[in-house]
């Protein structure tokens, strides 16, 4: 079976995390970088890996990398690349991208190098003038890093982090792909109980639940990579079914959600369902004034309000400082909060155990984690 080299891009914090992941699914040569964990496998392994990843964003199969500073630079470089073992006779070949630190910075202009360049190259294999582009869509995305240009070929489709289960979210939800880093982090186990104060649409709850019973994040939906002619179907058969086998169908896990709106509650609720985990999450209105530990203890992940996203910055200190009064002193329960603001160990009232930057989409945060 073809060996095929992969990109998996993530958020910024994550990586090591992203590699513990790509490493049980058994890939090889895995390569970390900021943002982002290489590995190579065959197609059976790009199949599992965004059945099963839950921190990547997308997996890609990379087509080409090499230096660019010129548009000739582009399309002579991916002139010499192998397309049509990956993009067939009639396929369409959409691209988009991105360039951080390098000569070439108009995407529009590079969009346009790149989709001649590969027509000529496409054209030649198949021994066409002009490419049809009537049947299936392959997704193309490229990368300029300190003029070195990357050529992807996307077998994601939508980001992976839509598990399927949230249709709507409240005003500032966390993405799913980050909330499961974060319960990774936490090291979430199926005899753990987990407590959002500040649930809002559920994804922490929701994430500690799937991870807690071993469910596959992508075990619902679908990807590109299914009508790509060169994985068998077969491969996205058998990872579907080898997570299936995996749900550990009785467990101890509870997961309890607060939130002072009660339509965020209702929306905890309903998104559970949709995830096939509501028997393990209950959520009520509460406001954190009113928090109170159970006997046993609890793990609280949380993504409590942001100045800059939700309320105005005073609110949002008098809320971590109430924090700090309804959840201090911890005793046996760990805490783990993720915010932007910079004072909150001071607010809290509490010097964290470990304190780790993540990025919270364009927002430079830190998990600030509560565990001796």
């Amino acid at each position: 079976m073809n060996r095929y080299r992969f990109c998996a891009p993530c958020h910024f914090g994550l990586e090591k995390t992203l590699e513990f992941e790509v490493k049980r699914l058994g890939a090889e040569d895995i390569a970390v970088s900021d943002g982002k964990v290489c590995f190579s496998g065959n197609a059976d392994i790009c199949a599992e890996a965004n059945v099963f990843l839950s921190t990547a964003e997308r997996v890609y199969i990379i087509l080409g990398e090499f230096k660019a500073k010129t548009y000739d630079d582009i399309f002579a470089g991916i002139e010499k690349l192998p397309l049509s073992e990956f993009i067939g006779k009639t396929d369409a070949f959409p691209n988009n991208g991105h360039s951080i630190n390098s000569a070439l910075t108009s995407i529009p202009a590079v969009q346009k190098r790149v989709k001649l360049a590969m027509a000529r190259n496409l054209g030649k294999a198949y021994g066409l003038e002009r490419m049809p582009e009537t049947g299936n869509e392959c997704k193309i995305r490229f990368s300029i890093m300190k003029d070195i240009f990357s050529l992807y070929l996307d077998t994601s489709g939508e980001g992976l982090h839509k598990r399927g289960y949230r249709a709507i979210g409240n005003a500032a939800p966390i993405r799913e792909t980050l909330a499961a880093g974060i319960v990774d982090l936490a090291r979430v186990r199926e005899s753990d109980i987990v407590c959002d104060p500040f649930c809002g649409s559920g994804t922490i709850l929701i994430e500690s639940a799937l991870k807690a019973l071993n469910i596959a994040p992508g075990i619902k939906r679908r990807f590109a990579g299914e009508t790509l002619g060169f994985i068998p179907k077969s491969a996205w058969k058998n990872a579907r079914e080898k997570a299936r086998s995996m749900i550990k169908e009785s467990s101890d896990f509870k997961a309890v959600g607060f939130d002072i709106d009660p339509a965020c509650v209702k929306l905890t609720l309903e998104n559970a369902q949709k995830a096939g985990v509501v028997r393990y999450i209950s959520a009520k209105v509460r406001d954190i004034r009113d928090f109170k530990y159970t006997e046993n203890p609890v793990k609280i992940i949380t993504n409590p309000p942001y100045g800059e996203r939700l309320l105005e910055n005073e609110q949002v200190k008098e809320i971590y400082r109430i924090m700090g009064e309804r959840l201090l002193p911890l005793g046996k329960n760990q805490l783990y909060a993720i915010t932007s603001d910079e004072e909150f160990e001071s607010l809290f009232g509490k010097k964290a155990d470990k304190n780790r930057k993540l990025y919270n989409g364009m927002i430079k945060a830190r998990l600030y984690s509560y565990y001796l």
